[in-house]
């Protein structure tokens, strides 16, 4: 499943693998301490109410990593779904792990992943690209991961 606020993005999300779309809108706002039991699983780069919504919904012994920011630093959250359904909140720390243990992170999801689909979600740029990139960004108008080359 995956949540997005740009309905055309739909299709695209099915390509990666997506069996169903949600309205990002749906997890967003405020919600319930406990909700609907939905997923065993989940990965959360937004934070915020988003997050504690999914935390909500996770299944007993449910598993949420939370790697971004992008809705807010606060966790408006209940302790209901952690104790009641024994969830477990994983942070990711993308900022001071250890190069070694980065290295060994691809070097798993070279493994496990076929090349197409990432191919699917990043684009490399030239450094002097990034400002009008930076522009469609906060507009919007970009999908999945932009790489900045430095060097060009």
């Amino acid at each position: 499943m995956a949540s997005t606020g740009r309905v055309n993005e739909a299709e695209h999300l099915r390509q990666l693998g997506a069996a169903e779309i949600i309205d990002r809108a749906s997890l967003s706002a405020p919600g319930r301490p406990l909700a609907r039991e939905q997923w065993a699983a989940a990965v959360d780069s937004v934070g915020s109410h988003t997050l504690a919504n999914v935390c909500a919904g996770l299944r007993y012994q449910g598993v949420v990593t939370a790697c971004g920011l992008a809705q807010g630093m606060d966790f408006p959250a209940s302790v209901a779904p952690f104790i009641l359904r024994g969830i477990t909140l994983v942070g990711i720390d993308s900022v001071m792990r250890p190069e070694a243990d980065r290295r060994a992170a691809w070097q798993r999801i070279a493994e496990l992943v076929d090349a197409p689909p990432l191919k699917q979600i990043s684009r490399e740029i030239g450094l002097s690209e990034a400002v009008d990139t930076a522009k469609a960004l906060m507009a919007g108008h970009v999908r999945g991961r932009i790489i900045v080359d430095t060097q060009r």
